[in-house]
């Protein structure tokens, strides 16, 4: 039963063995019934599950716990100080773990995470919020930054980064319920491309690289459109739980050891697990202009 409907049942019959203290809708009250031990300490009753945890944990983030224990937003407790909230505590420990520590390991199960992310939208806790939707659908990240340049561009360089810009904008129109898009100016990169699935980077495809020309260093950027197409289709191996097997990687792994460079680091002992490695990929580079075959 709701703690609204329980509620009006209980104003409804005078005589019921469980009265509740009704807080006016226009002003808060009750939330100080329900802190004890020197207010360090609030009791809650989440969906007929009782917690008692520290203050200080419901109000370290700005979240709808942190306004109800903060005097903010009005509370319902009943007659023992039970501050009544009309939520399922299946995943209310994760909640308060989060706050805790700033950080969970997530449930296992598409449908674990998606019930967490519904408790966390609803008490406001955007951190966990991003955290759940990060694990269900895979990420791309662009991240570009033409002042971070210290020579001077190619002739296509400029042209090559707005169509990397634009590659970006046809990908989030044509993924956009499946995968999320982010373009981020902050970074070390100019142009750089990151993938990730179920909360950890799948790839990266970095389109700048250093030629010189006439004896003079400059930045060259390119645009690789099938290697980040191909990259982006990659991650929705791991739009759902579990993961992909380790066959599965194996196929798609093999088609860059020819066309782009992996370091040792990245490559990993012989006994690492392939999801566990991150591809590093890196349009092949020239150091002269005279080493290009001809046509490229």
């Amino acid at each position: 039963m709701s703690g609204e409907r329980w509620l009006q049942q209980n104003q409804d019959n005078p005589t019921s063995p469980h009265p509740l203290v009704f807080c006016p809708k226009t002003k808060t009250c009750g939330y100080r019934g329900a802190v004890t031990l020197g207010n360090k300490y609030a009791r809650l009753n989440v969906g007929g599950i009782l917690f008692f945890t520290p203050l200080q944990v419901l109000t370290s983030q700005n979240s709808l716990l942190g306004a109800m224990f903060g005097g903010k937003t009005e509370v319902f407790t009943d007659k023992e100080g039970w501050v009544l909230i009309d939520r399922s505590g299946k995943h209310f420990n994760s909640i308060l773990n989060y706050l805790r520590d700033g950080t969970i390991t997530l449930p296992k199960g598409r449908q674990a995470v998606q019930e967490l992310l519904v408790e966390a939208k609803y008490y406001l806790i955007q951190g966990l919020v991003e955290l759940c939707q990060n694990t269900l659908q895979p990420v791309v990240k662009l991240l570009y930054n033409r002042s971070n340049n210290k020579y001077s561009y190619t002739s296509n360089s400029d042209d090559n980064l707005l169509k990397n810009i634009e590659l970006f904008d046809r990908l989030s129109l044509s993924f956009n319920s499946r995968v999320l898009f982010f373009k981020d100016v902050i970074g070390d990169e100019i142009c750089c491309w990151s993938f990730y699935g179920q909360g950890r980077k799948l790839a990266e495809v970095c389109c700048t690289s250093i030629v010189y020309a006439t004896e003079k260093k400059q930045t060259k950027v390119e645009f690789p459109e099938a290697r980040i197409y191909e990259e982006t289709l990659n991650t929705l191996l791991y739009e759902t739980l579990p993961l992909p097997d380790n066959y599965l990687l194996e196929a798609t792994r093999r088609s860059y050891i020819n066309c782009g460079s992996l370091s040792e680091e990245e490559e990993g002992p012989g006994g690492t697990e392939l999801r566990e490695r991150v591809r590093r990929i890196h349009i092949k580079r020239y150091s002269t202009y005279d080493d290009r075959p001809l046509g490229h």
